[in-house]
């Protein structure tokens, strides 16, 4: 009845074709349709009948390969399959094995026996099904187990089996480290098999050992070299050049012995792979081989000028190789370099790109970039984004090395941000502020270019951008000593249109004109006042502050800070309030013309005030400042903190409002509670901050206690007199550009302004480093030391097999000469040879002995073919 079932379900079973053809059809409702399929593959694989069972897994393979079905739960019907002694049947189950089985699979046990079985099977196929799937699921068990039978496969008489087994060992040696030693030596003799496909599939594992530890594979180096000369195979040749770019960094003379070789291969090779694998070996570690590497740089000239982008990509990444150690061959191509820019393929113009970038210096960094920007407004938005973002990273590289004219960089940073795709609004903040802090000099040109962008109105729609006009905010507001006409900062500050900008921008916008505003007065009542300082004194007759000019101020910064002030951000809130608070206090001694020279008017004395808030200098600070910072007495920084959930509980509770922006508010709240308590304890003067107002007394007692990372300032140095002697005046722009990019120029005639720079660690960090998995680092250095102690155990083999068979020469000559002319003394002289005999026998074994434990603690004996 059984067999009967079996029959018929068989019979009217859906095969594989039948269930394409049915996800063909339809065109609604795939997922319900994969669901009635999985539902009857579950019926028809528990069946006992193997053909059934095979084309419902066969089935179910298919559906987790291109629909994602989990298959996991079929794992055992997959070893019931393998069992079958069909070869149909067992490819299937093979199939699901290795797409399904992982580390984790219970019944992974279960397949060590079947794949043994297989891997000693006559039919090379099966053998083929099990090698395969033992690559692609072995784990430390499979590969300790079936290591024998790896071992017997890599001497096989039939190329297919032995050329598959070749490409399991690098599999097994990954898992389980000691089949190196059953494993290796069978596996250098197949380096001189006379099979291509074995040749291939050797040189390929070797190629893979050489990546993770090249000092392992440099012992065979001798064989390597062979193959080099003999071999015609490209893709065998492809591989050894791989092998030796590799060793040739470890050794230092195997670049001259290699250097002729692969020059004749790339003379005499029509094979544009195997040229371009000749090139990148040449450049990458024969870079001291002058004559191998001109060869290489007039062979990659034929791949630039080439019309397949892939090849001009080759080409364009070989000079890229190239450039750090010969510039002088990307000099050579520079026409070439600068055309690929308008190439069609995205990754030929990036590599472009990046060559170009690395010829800039000081002499040319100005054409390079009016090229580049006018490339940015013609590309794609992630081109023109790459653009902009290489001349940051090149410009602002080791503190603005490269950039003498700091008026012509800063114009650049506003052009910047004026092209249609530009996104880099963060990297330009970042250095807009960075060189007001570390260019003293720069800060008039800076103001004009920050106003120029507050000014323009389309900027504000763009949400890339706001960083952008956020700096230029806070550096009309800083240096404001530089503007030439406040008013129109404040006009810029508090356009209609910057209701666009976020809460967070419109506070240092706020902030900002609170600066401008305090700047003024305090210029006006100096002015007016029997003392004054020189610096006032120079903006007072620069800007020529009236009464009209700042009663007019006063009114527009009143009316434009009304309708702020009533905003639901609370910080945009108290920083207007702030403004008009001190706006209220002294607007009523400014509308009376009270007697201004008197000092103890009141809109003096909190002008003053203010001023001393702002007066403090910013500078850049150390990356590493925070290490140099002591850490108090009694401060754990690595005491356990799971009991601060126990003790504060109901603090660390999010609080539920209706809005999600409230959440920021209230921790704005939080923090101006405890800068408040701070600044009425604290009776010292303020500093300022991009973020300031009411964090002014908190930044002002961190530098008090931590002055001595702070820089030097002028308003702060009373020995100055005025005259800061840290920074020089500022250069004046360079002369007329020439034509040609790369040709030397004449040294500007004055100095570059000093840029400050704190320490090696103060340079701008363009890409993090990919952080190294230990784990992975160990068990690649666990794998080199077992290749290397299976070097170590064939060389003193072959030394040992040496030595015997001398000696062993050397007594059969010596009883011959004695036989023939002492034949009276025959019997005593055999006595006296058979003792001499068992005396050097026990000492070639003591010796031996000796040799086997001192290999461990010994290192691999490298033969020295190169000499």
């Amino acid at each position: 009845m059984s067999s009967s079932n079996s029959l018929m379900d068989n019979l009217f079973q859906r095969s594989l074709e039948d269930l394409i053809k049915g996800f063909r059809l339809q065109l609604l409702g795939e997922s319900a349709y994969i669901s009635r399929a999985l539902e009857e593959i579950r019926r028809e694989i528990k069946v006992t009948d193997l053909s059934t069972k095979s084309t419902a897994l066969n089935k179910l393979t298919y559906l987790a390969a291109l629909h994602g079905v989990d298959m996991s739960w079929a794992a055992f019907h997959a070893v019931e399959v393998v069992s079958s002694p069909r070869f149909q049947h067992k490819r299937i189950g093979y199939q699901a094995i290795t797409q399904s089985f992982n580390d984790q699979t219970s019944v992974m046990l279960l397949i060590t026996n079947q794949v043994r079985k297989d891997l000693n099977s006559v039919n090379e196929f099966e053998v083929s099904l099990a090698l395969e799937c033992l690559s692609r699921i072995g784990t430390h068990d499979l590969a300790r187990d079936l290591t024998p039978e790896v071992f017997t496969l890599l001497g096989s008489s039939k190329p297919f089996v032995r050329k598959k087994a070749t490409g399991v060992v690098l599999r097994v040696f990954d898992k389980y480290h000691d089949a190196v030693k059953v494993c290796f030596k069978r596996l250098v003799e197949n380096l001189e098999s006379s099979d291509p496909q074995i040749l291939s599939a050797v040189v390929g594992v070797f190629c893979e050992l050489a990546t993770k530890d090249p000092s392992s594979c440099l012992p065979l180096a001798p064989e390597f070299y062979k193959i080099l000369v003999d071999s015609r195979n490209n893709w065998v040749l492809i591989k050894v050049l791989k092998v030796f770019a590799k060793l040739a960094s470890i050794e230092p003379r195997l670049g001259k012995k290699v250097a002729e070789p692969i020059c004749e291969h790339m003379r005499r090779s029509v094979a544009k792979s195997l040229v371009f694998e000749c090139i990148r070996t040449v450049v990458s570690s024969l870079s001291d081989q002058e004559a191998a590497v001109k060869l290489a740089v007039a062979k990659n000239r034929e791949f630039l000028v080439e019309d397949d982008p892939n090849l001009k990509y080759l080409g364009l990444h070989a000079l890229s190789i190239v450039a750090p150690k010969h510039l002088w061959a990307v000099l050579e191509n520079k026409e070439v370099v600068v055309k690929a820019l308008s190439d069609e393929d995205p990754n030929v113009k990036l590599e472009a790109l990046h060559l170009l970038m690395a010829m800039v210096n000081e002499d040319n960094v100005a054409d390079i970039s009016r090229i580049l920007m006018n490339y940015a407004l013609k590309s794609d938005p992630f081109f023109c984004n790459e653009i902009i973002y290489s001349v940051l990273s090149a410009c602002s590289r080791n503190a603005y090395e490269i950039v003498v004219d700091f008026d012509w960089y800063l114009s650049l940073l506003g052009e910047m941000a004026r092209i249609p795709h530009c996104q880099r609004g963060e990297e330009i903040e970042h250095q807009l502020i960075d060189i007001g802090m570390r260019v003293r000099d720069a800060r008039p040109q800076l103001v004009r270019v920050s106003w120029a962008l507050l000014s323009d109105p389309a900027l504000l729609g763009n949400l890339f951008l706001h960083p952008i006009l956020s700096a230029a905010a806070w550096v009309s507001g800083e240096y404001v000593e530089f503007s030439k006409n406040p008013y129109e900062t404040v006009e810029a500050l508090l356009q209609p249109r910057t209701d666009l900008l976020p809460p967070s921008i419109k506070a240092i916008y706020i902030q900002s004109v609170f600066k401008v505003l305090v700047f003024c007065l305090g210029s006006y009542f100096s002015a007016e006042g029997p003392a004054s300082s020189s610096l006032a004194q120079e903006s007072s007759s620069m800007n020529a502050f009236t009464y009209e000019s700042i009663l007019n101020l006063v009114n527009v910064i009143e009316l434009g800070l009304g309708t702020l002030s009533g905003t639901h951000d609370v910080e945009v809130q108290e920083r207007a309030k702030n403004v008009l608070g001190f706006i209220g206090m002294i607007k009523q001694d400014v509308a009376e013309k009270v007697n201004l020279k008197d000092n103890e008017a009141e809109a003096c004395r909190v002008t003053a005030f203010m001023e001393d808030v702002f007066s403090g200098d910013l500078g850049p600070i150390s990356a590493t400042a925070q290490e140099k910072v002591c850490v108090p007495d009694g401060l754990e920084l690595k005491e356990n903190l799971q009991d601060l959930e126990e003790i504060c509980g109901e603090f660390l509770k999010p609080v539920e409002l209706d809005s999600v922006s409230y959440t920021d508010k209230i921790s704005f709240s939080v923090s101006k509670l405890r800068i408040r308590d701070q600044q009425e304890a604290s009776s010292s003067s303020s500093s300022s901050h991009p973020h300031e107002g009411a964090a002014a007394a908190s930044l002002l007692e961190h530098r008090k206690r931590h002055g001595m990372y702070y820089l030097t300032s002028l308003k702060d140095d009373p020995d100055s007199n005025g005259t800061p002697s840290d920074y020089p005046l500022a250069n004046e722009l360079a002369n007329e550009i020439s034509v040609d990019l790369f040709k030397p120029k004449r040294k500007p005639s004055k100095p570059r302004p000093v840029v400050v720079k704190l320490d090696e660690g103060d340079e701008p960090r363009i890409t993090p480093k990919a952080k190294t998995n230990p784990e992975a680092v160990n068990d690649d250095e666990s794998l080199s030391r077992a290749i290397q102690t299976a070097l170590l155990v064939k060389n003193k083999g072959k030394e040992i097999e040496k030595e015997e068979r001398i000696t062993n020469s050397g007594q059969q000559e010596e009883e011959s000469s004695r036989i023939e002319n002492h034949t009276s003394l025959e019997t005593k002289k055999k006595e006296k040879k058979k003792k001499k005999k068992n005396g050097e026998r026990s000492s070639k074994h003591k010796s031996r002995q000796q040799s086997e434990v001192a290999a461990a603690s010994e290192q691999v004996i490298i033969p020295d073919f190169l000499l």
